[in-house]
């Protein structure tokens, strides 16, 4: 190679670099996949064989070729890493009927190198951002949580005082009724009705955290047990299986036993009411040294991505009218908060929903 031919690919290979760190700060992070394509173009054109050569770039979710790649190619590779980890690469083609590797320049590897260099803290920018937008929507979210439980608390002994009156009177009433007149009847249904409202502002008051408990140090795996046996007859009914995964050793939690079963009956009822016929259920519960996993899924249709941010608010509901009070998933959410433990929503794949309730380990 010539001197001037040689001095023209550098020039080649520096505009390149010049390129790429411009791409990258005029990035629109919403675009990327435009982004990591233009980078690809301007690799290809500070080639030594720009017009034969095929740019690769690999890294999940983004496959981009700079051009048709042949059947048969020779090629140089560079990984793209990203938190210290390979997570994809950067590929240069040429047709292998045509070209071997020795055609490749040391000075097109060393690019190579530095473009993926460049790709990779590209990369790592983006999840950060994401990360960060992520940890945003969480923190909003528990605000909002945390600002209706206040609100749900308030409510909750608003109403008490109201209630305890109503069906005090009214079984007042009633024990100097006889029990075929109207008036008896009409009595009975104030009081079923004062009955069903005081359930209601239990269930708040779970949310809000404001009722008592009785934590102890307890081997949760009897608990879940004793709640899918006593669960068995409403699977019969719906025609619905299920499967529990446990640990051979006992799994042992400071917890109020009484509001872990509420918890695993809600979340289990859930399922299997959104759950096919000859659906599948899977309860799974896993220890580590730092926590305590618990797992229920379900093959329903899941839940769509705006209800998400919704399902732990009181009174939202997915199920028909008359099915639910929209009260469940937020009890349960305070119950578990009151465990200093988390639960979170993901996709089940294929299908359906899995509700993840993780507690540190004391």
């Amino acid at each position: 190679m010539t001197i001037e031919k040689n001095l023209k690919e550098r020039i080649k290979e520096l505009t390149c670099l010049y390129e790429v760190s411009s791409i990258i700060v005029n990035n629109d992070y919403k675009e990327l996949d435009k982004t990591l394509f233009s980078i690809a173009l301007s690799l290809r054109k500070a080639l030594q064989f720009s017009k034969q050569a095929t740019v690769e770039i690999n890294s999940e979710p983004f496959h981009l070729l700079s051009s048709t790649l042949p059947k048969k190619t020779v090629f140089i590779e560079s990984y793209l890493t990203i938190f210290n980890e390979p997570k994809g690469y950067i590929k240069i083609h040429y047709p292998a009927d045509k070209f071997t590797k020795k055609d490749f320049l040391k000075e097109e590897k060393k690019l190579l190198k530095n473009v993926a260099i460049n790709v990779g803290d590209l990369l790592e920018r983006v999840a950060i951002r994401e990360n960060e937008a992520i940890v945003k929507r969480k923190m909003e979210h528990a605000d909002r949580l945390s600002i209706l439980g206040e609100i749900t608390a308030g409510i909750a002994h608003e109403l008490n005082t109201p209630l305890a009156n109503i069906l005090g009177f009214a079984e007042l009433l009633k024990s100097k009724q006889k029990e075929s007149t109207q008036a008896g009847k009409d009595l009975d249904k104030i009081i079923n009705s004062a009955i069903f409202s005081r359930e209601v502002v239990k269930k708040l008051m779970f949310f809000a955290c404001e009722m008592p408990q009785n934590l102890g140090q307890t081997d949760i795996i009897p608990v879940i047990n004793e709640a899918m046996n006593l669960l068995d007859p409403t699977f019969k009914k719906n025609e619905v299986k299920y499967k529990v995964f446990l640990p051979n050793s006992p799994v042992l939690l400071k917890a109020d036993t009484i509001q872990l079963t509420q918890v695993i009956f809600n979340l289990v009822l859930n399922a299997i009411y959104f759950s096919p016929k000859d659906g599948l259920i899977k309860i799974i519960l896993e220890e580590t040294k730092k926590k305590i996993t618990l797992k229920i899924s379900d093959e329903g249709p899941g839940i769509s991505a705006e209800n998400v941010q919704k399902i732990f608010q009181p009174f939202f509901t997915t199920k028909t009218v008359g099915d639910g009070s929209g009260l469940g998933l937020s009890v349960v959410h305070g119950i578990i908060r009151s465990h200093r433990g988390t639960i979170d929503y993901q996709p089940n794949i294929p299908k359906g929903a899995t509700f993840i309730i993780t507690f540190p380990k004391q």
